[in-house]
């Protein structure tokens, strides 16, 4: 009985448990297939959402293309109607003009009609004419040709002997104004040579060792005195003697002067040399307004305005193509006069108008123009006639003369000037090119003075110390070499050198 029971309760057992497997196996294949159904469902979803949005892209992107393609044949359509609005416009003008030049080709030919027939009207009247004529004066047409030939030649005799008799007259006045000429030609011969300038002078040295006092201690006493007088000194090989080279007569003038003076005191040192080279500049602007009183007083030219004679004097130191300009305009005021007394016209006017002519070139801050221009401002602006301003003025054509008295300046210039020997021309072209130098360093923002030396080899440029510093110095150096490089035509090369110096004074008491 018990074994009954135990086998009963083993199979009861065994019954449950494989129920209980079937029981799990089949909830197991529920739960996968759930979720199997569910992950299908998922993919479904997610594969309409996708075609979804791909379908929604492919439809933007073709209404983006539909867009575009018709902006395209829209912009073509408009292009189109205005080409063709352009050419229905040409079409419209070219009718126009068509019709235009119908109208007056038919004008013209209406015109032309008309002056046939005016024409036609005209032969048949002349026609007439000649008929009455013929029977007033009983000629025929061939008899009246031959006297109308006659009565021409006869006036043509008339006229030949009037052109010979012109002829005539016009040789003997050449051959009168020729003789003139040649009157003139023998005295301008004659007339004292004007001894040329040169643009270097010498001063003797007493030793050898005052070159060496000259040159001062780091160069300062001959870098203070080429600096105070913008001259260029050269101490060579050369025994007991220095060599002072400038283009400009009056500061090579001052340079020699104070030199000379100070190797004759001996003190040569920076403030000895400024007080000298002050002290000569002085002198020597009193020598040039008693040159220019001298040549006034010679000439007896009568009472003159102390500014006209200082720039007159100015002159004894300017040259002109190697000529002196002071005994040049003295030359010119003298053969003005002959010729005016020679002519008839007013000697005193011709003289004084011919002594003024080039005073232009005295005036110490040149400007751009014509130094015959700015000579006549001057002479107008210290109570010269206007006879005398035109002849400044007129001597080299920059106006129209207006007197007998300019014409004579004007050829009173031209037979000093043009006489053998008055003119270098080469030395002007050098003395022309170191003021050119000068100029454009002067007219250089920041700049005080300038000095062209070593004959034009180097620009020494005096910079102003209160409003350039020394950055702006090197720029001004700069601008300077850039502007010479664009303006003028020299050789070889022009070292430019900006110096700035400051002072410091104060007086003990």
């Amino acid at each position: 009985m018990n074994t009954i029971a135990l086998i009963t309760s083993v199979v009861v057992a065994f019954v449950l448990g494989y129920a209980s497997r079937l029981i799990i196996a089949k909830i197991k294949h529920n739960s996968t297939e759930i979720a199997t159904n569910k992950m299908i469902q998922e993919a479904k979803v997610k594969a309409e959402t996708e075609r979804n949005n791909i379908i929604s892209e492919a439809n933007s992107a073709i209404q983006k293309e539909r867009n575009r393609l018709e902006n395209e044949n829209r912009d073509r359509r408009n292009e189109l109607q205005k080409l063709e609005n352009r050419v229905l416009q040409r079409e419209a003008n070219i009718d126009k003009k068509s019709q235009y030049l119908e109208n007056k080709e038919n004008a013209i030919e209406n015109k032309m009609k008309k002056i046939r027939e005016r024409e036609e009207e005209l032969d048949s009247i002349i026609e007439k004419e000649k008929q009455e004529l013929e029977k007033i004066a009983e000629l025929s047409r061939e008899e009246a040709k031959k006297t109308l030939m006659k009565e021409i030649e006869d006036d043509a005799k008339k006229s030949a002997a009037k052109i010979v008799d012109h002829i005539e007259k016009t040789a003997i006045e050449t051959g009168e104004k020729k003789a003139r000429e040649i009157l003139v030609q023998t005295i301008q011969r004659i007339s004292s040579s004007v001894a040329q300038e040169t643009s270097v002078t010498s001063v003797s040295l007493p030793s050898e060792e005052m070159k060496g006092r000259i040159i001062g201690r780091e160069g300062r006493n001959i870098r203070m005195l080429e600096t105070l007088t913008g001259v260029d000194i050269i101490i060579d090989d050369t025994p007991e003697a220095v060599v002072i080279s400038c283009f400009d007569p009056v500061r090579k003038h001052i340079a020699k002067v104070s030199l000379e003076r100070l190797i004759l005191d001996g003190r040569i040192h920076p403030a000895r040399i400024e007080e000298v080279v002050e002290k000569t500049r002085k002198e020597v602007d009193q020598t040039i307004m008693e040159a220019g009183e001298a040549a006034v007083s010679d000439l007896n030219l009568g009472h003159m305005h102390n500014e006209l004679i200082r720039h007159m004097g100015r002159l004894h130191y300017r040259t002109s193509y190697g000529q002196n300009m002071l005994l040049h305009s003295k030359e010119v005021a003298n053969i003005a006069e002959m010729i005016a007394n020679a002519v008839g016209a007013n000697p005193n006017l011709a003289k004084r108008g011919a002594f003024l002519h080039d005073i232009g070139k005295a005036i110490e801050s040149e400007g751009a123009g014509s130094h015959a221009l700015s000579g006549a401002d001057l002479a107008k602006r210290y109570g010269e006639k206007e006879e005398i301003v035109n002849a400044i003025r007129a001597h080299h054509n920059d106006v129209e003369t207006n007197t007998v008295e300019a014409v004579i300046v004007k050829a009173a210039d031209a037979i000093s000037a043009a006489r053998p020997g008055a003119r270098l021309e080469s030395f002007e072209n050098y003395v022309k090119r170191l003021e050119d130098l000068e100029k454009i360093a002067d007219s250089t923002e920041g700049v005080e003075k300038s000095f062209a030396i070593q004959a034009g080899r180097e620009l020494r440029v005096m910079a102003k110390s209160d409003v350039v510093d020394d950055a702006q110095a090197k720029q001004i150096a700069r601008d300077i070499a850039k502007n010479i490089e664009d303006n003028l035509k020299y050789p070889g090369v022009i070292k430019v050198t900006v110096i700035r110096e400051t002072r410091a004074v104060e007086v003990a008491r």
